[in-house]
């Protein structure tokens, strides 16, 4: 049995004053409260000059806090990051050769659809296990890429921007769900870029964003899908890009009081230094788990390799010997059982990794989490876990 620290069985005294550490949706901003919403433009149409205008606001923002480059276009879509990336998958792929890496259950998903939906015949899956990347080495760059840059079950992020040759031939795709407003991320070498409101800004779901460069808006106006798309897909017509999508003329009706919420998000984000700022808080969530991590014998890190470590999707493996004897529906009601005490106890929601993953722990330390929280529930792990360790 894994030794605990003498403090392990001691309750105690700190409680985080945030309790919500779930990966998604998360946790709002600092201070937020429903008061926030107050001036939402409910009851008025999304297609007015004032509803356009607060959309196009919520563009304006999120690409100059991203530094998205001159040229491309930003615009938000349906369904969230998932509706976001299928729009790039439809839309773009089927004129050359896809490489998709494949790494941990979202990515998995997207190679699924390529293969088993559009039926591409010319795919590479290149697979790794959760806690590793593929062999970037593999890829070929000449074909249509699609990777997602933070794995926002297994903990595993792409190193760097230079893992991506600055010229390639094919498209890079890349779903930033978890990465974007915590993350540096190569536009110089990236193509399509989605991500969604409720990871990072803390925002409401069900809402997406797409950011496509001026390759990508080239690919679309002339190359036509060799398969029907369905009216939320299409961003073309008459084989011109339909620019209004990218000003605020969404394609579907999005909800006033969910734009609104994320107008309140980027302005916090604004406020604490922009991306800077919020890298720097989403880094010292990771740094305090770090800590604890080092000085913990019962549980380490999903992700193998520093370099590739999860500051938002912190996820973590259990590594007590008596736990690793346990069959996976034991494990699976042992971490339910320690979660269970932390959620009676209001210290922490929403902890378990995703079901798909190695049964452990996830940790959610995107910006909108305080590290002061993320240090008080530190203890609380340690204490929980001493309660569910065989006597």
């Amino acid at each position: 049995m894994n030794a605990l620290s003498p403090s392990a069985s001691s309750r105690p005294a700190i409680r985080p004053l945030n309790p919500c550490f779930s990966s998604g949706p998360c946790a709002k901003r600092p201070g937020w409260s429903v008061a926030a919403l107050s001036n939402a433009l409910v009851g008025r149409s999304h297609r007015s000059p004032e509803g356009r205008a607060r959309l196009n606001d919520v563009i304006v923002r999120s690409r100059t806090i991203l530094g998205v480059p001159e040229g491309w276009r930003v615009g938000i879509v349906p369904a969230s990051d998932t509706g976001a990336v299928e729009m790039a998958l439809w839309s773009l792929l089927g004129e050359r050769p896809v490489d998709v890496l494949a790494f941990e259950s979202f990515s998995a998903l997207w190679a699924q659809d390529i293969v088993t939906q559009l039926k591409l015949e010319e795919t590479r899956v290149l697979k790794a296990e959760y806690g590793q990347l593929p062999d970037l080495s593999e890829v070929n760059w000449a074909h249509d890429v699609v990777l997602a840059w933070n794995g926002t079950t297994s903990g595993v992020r792409l190193p760097a921007g230079d893992v991506i040759p600055a010229q390639h031939d094919g498209l890079v795709i890349c779903d930033a769900t978890s990465a974007a407003f915590a993350m540096d991320l190569p536009w110089d070498r990236l193509d399509v870029v989605t991500w969604s409101w409720q990871k990072a800004l803390g925002g409401e779901a069900a809402h997406g964003m797409i950011a496509l460069s001026p390759r990508a808006v080239e690919r679309l106006e002339t190359f036509k899908a060799p398969r029907p798309l369905p009216k939320i897909f299409r961003m073309t017509a008459k084989n011109a890009l339909i620019e209004g999508i990218f000003k605020g003329d969404t394609i579907n009706t999005p909800s006033m009081l969910c734009v609104e919420d994320a107008l309140d998000s980027l302005r916090w984000a604004e406020s604490v230094g922009g991306l800077e700022g919020l890298k720097a808080r989403s880094q010292a969530n990771l740094a305090a788990v770090a800590a604890w991590v080092q000085k913990t014998e019962w549980v380490t890190f999903l992700a193998e390799k520093e370099a590739e470590r999860s500051s938002t999707a912190i996820c973590l493996r259990i590594i007590a010997p008596w736990f690793l004897a346990l069959e996976r529906d034991e494990q699976t009601a042992t971490v339910k059982k320690m979660l269970s005490v932390l959620d009676k106890e209001g210290i922490a929601f929403d902890l378990a990794s995703y079901r798909d993953a190695p049964v452990g722990l996830r940790i959610w330390g995107g910006a909108t989490v305080e590290a002061a929280d993320v240090a008080a529930l530190l203890p609380w792990l340690d204490w929980a876990f001493a309660q569910v360790v065989p006597a």
